[in-house]
């Protein structure tokens, strides 16, 4: 069996007081999807990522508008700050300027030659790691023709391509991600890669899509990955608020006992003999619980058949009856609770557990 995460040694780089790679947890970060240009409706997304487990966040930065607020979201935050930039290399110059943590960038599409030589002096003086991102949609036209589809070789072809001017220019603060939609291109894409560079890979599966197909999807691309011991930091790409990526990514994690923060629920599926309404509850509780960094198990199940063995399992549990639920706490059945009372005392056991709070 390949142990997870062991197999692959890379460089490790900082972004801001954050490692990646070189045998660093992996990061799990995400991108705003608001007008960086507002700056107020930026920093309150930013802070609600935050508050879910986002250790590092990218911004769109489109124009010199989008530019001067990057400092004024950057004193705001408490995590690492990455401005996504295209085309412009005088864009990235002034998101340098302004302090960020974070480039991500193709230096073959900012302006030729001169252009990347500037932004890497920049970079270079300030410490600043530059993401190479290359995805299926973005592959160079005469790769396309040789190849005769974005394939996960003309993709890494286009990568070593980007890397080889950062590194002509003496940069090695490198990250790379090859992202697809198709699941299988990306796997290939990024294990080809893995055998030719040792820098630091960010992981993701790209216009994934809704909540379903786009968990799955990510799960699957990330989490094989993952387990072949490819990929240093991930985003889960969804067509959703970005605050509910993260949940996604941390579940991924977790599975893989690659990281320990927030809380997994155990729930089950319903049927028949389930006498709770059991939906709501788990979909509410799952809302609340979101917030908990402690690393603690809950299950919530819906009768007595499975219930209770699952329940005594987990740091808290509740096994439902008729109306009703026994409350079990680090293996122990504590007492039996009103099921309109149910959630109110699971959460209040984990508030007593963690020391987070989570109701008023």
């Amino acid at each position: 069996m390949i142990a997870v995460n062991q197999t692959r040694v890379t460089k490790q780089i900082h972004l801001g007081n954050v490692p990646i790679g070189g045998g660093a947890p992996v990061v799990v970060q995400s991108m705003t999807n608001t007008d960086t240009r507002d700056w107020q409706a930026t920093v309150a997304q930013i802070i609600r990522l935050q508050e879910v487990g986002c250790e590092m966040v990218r911004v769109a930065v489109l124009d010199q508008q989008a530019v001067q607020q990057l400092s004024r979201i950057k004193q705001a935050i408490d995590i690492p700050l990455i401005a996504d930039i295209h085309f412009d290399h005088r864009l990235a110059l002034g998101a340098l300027a302004a302090g960020v943590d974070g480039l991500r960038l193709n230096p073959g599409n900012i302006g030729g030659g001169q252009s990347v030589a500037k932004v890497v002096k920049s970079a270079l003086e300030r410490q600043v790691p530059i993401r190479i991102g290359v995805n299926s949609g973005s592959v160079e036209k005469e790769l396309l023709s040789r190849y005769g589809r974005p394939s996960p070789e003309a993709m890494v072809e286009s990568a070593l391509r980007h890397i080889r001017m950062l590194e002509d220019e003496g940069f090695d603060l490198i990250k790379v991600s090859l992202k697809s939609s198709d699941v299988l291109d990306t796997i290939r894409a990024y294990q080809l890669l893995a055998d030719r560079v040792d820098y630091p890979l960010h992981l993701g599966v790209t216009e994934a899509g809704t909540l379903v197909d786009g968990a799955i999807k990510s799960s699957l691309g990330i989490g094989v990955l993952l387990y072949q011991g490819i990929g240093d930091t991930i985003r889960v790409s969804l067509t959703r608020p970005p605050e509910d990526e993260i949940p996604v990514a941390y579940s991924i994690l977790r599975a893989l006992k690659l990281r320990r923060r927030g809380v997994e629920l155990i729930s089950c599926p319903t049927c028949g003999r389930t006498e709770l309404d059991l939906i709501p509850l788990v979909e509410k509780a799952e809302r609340l619980l979101r917030k908990v960094r402690s690393p603690l198990k809950v299950a919530i199940m819906g009768c007595v058949v499975n219930g209770p063995g699952e329940a005594r399992e987990a740091d808290v549990g509740i096994a439902g009856g008729r109306g009703k639920g026994i409350l079990f706490k680090k293996g122990v059945r504590t007492q039996t609770v009103a099921e309109e009372e149910l959630l109110q005392r699971l959460l209040m056991e984990v508030q007593e557990i963690t020391g987070e709070v989570i109701i008023d």
